[in-house]
């Protein structure tokens, strides 16, 4: 996986359809809601997330991992 920032992780689950609904501190609050569910993840605003926090976050979202690569 490259590296990916924030911002770069925010983009692309706005392609996918999540919202930014908050920022508290350095974590910006991503939700996606689809048929009655609600998908919350939670994205640190870093200029370079580390790879166990980016599979987190692919696995929270249900984004295919090729949409980040």
């Amino acid at each position: 996986m490259r590296p990916l920032s924030g911002k770069d992780v925010c983009e692309i689950l706005m392609r996918h359809g999540f919202v930014q609904v908050r920022q508290r501190g350095s974590h910006i609050i991503m939700q996606k809601q689809d048929a009655g569910i609600t998908t919350t993840v939670p994205v640190p605003n870093h200029k370079e997330l580390r790879s166990g926090t980016l599979r987190s976050i692919i696995r929270q979202s249900g984004v295919q991992k090729t949409a980040f690569e």
